[in-house]
């Protein structure tokens, strides 16, 4: 069986880019534990002081398949190129024409740029693949394919 993981962000933000995420991947922010109506509403009855209610957030595969996301608020902004990034796998793979994928991918690409992302770099058509570069609400870089 194989290990299951979680990829974790750094952000300023934790409850904005679950909420990104959790739409751009057809996600869902997990409902807060039973009792009580909001994440809010926990973290007041467990005592936790308010400024510290967005230092985390996660968004998770409702068919619990993908990776669950968690992000986790620290005090510096992100400086540099990602060293690791996620594909986006919105063409449907080798078994869709080049035209259909590349059609599937710019969709995609117009849906996550009205949630908040952008395409500052632009398509790459390169040996058979389409992809396009893109920037989550905060800068972390992905791959539309």
């Amino acid at each position: 069986m194989a290990t299951g993981i979680q990829v974790t962000f750094d952000c300023a933000d934790p409850a904005r880019l679950a909420a990104f995420w959790a739409e751009a991947l057809h996600y869902r922010v997990p409902d807060p534990p039973d009792g009580h109506a909001t994440w809010n509403d926990w973290a007041r009855a467990v005592g936790i002081p308010e400024p510290q209610w967005n230092d985390w957030s996660a968004a998770e595969d409702p068919d619990r398949v993908g990776p669950r996301l968690f992000f986790q608020r620290v005090p510096e902004p992100k400086v540099a190129k990602n060293r690791v990034h996620l594909d986006v796998s919105a063409g449907g793979g080798r078994d869709v024409s080049p035209a259909e994928r590349r059609q599937r991918v710019d969709a995609e690409v117009a849906r996550l740029k009205a949630l908040g992302a952008t395409d500052e770099r632009g398509a790459m058509d390169l040996r058979g693949e389409y992809w396009v570069r893109m920037n989550d609400p905060e800068g972390n870089e992905f791959c539309v394919q």
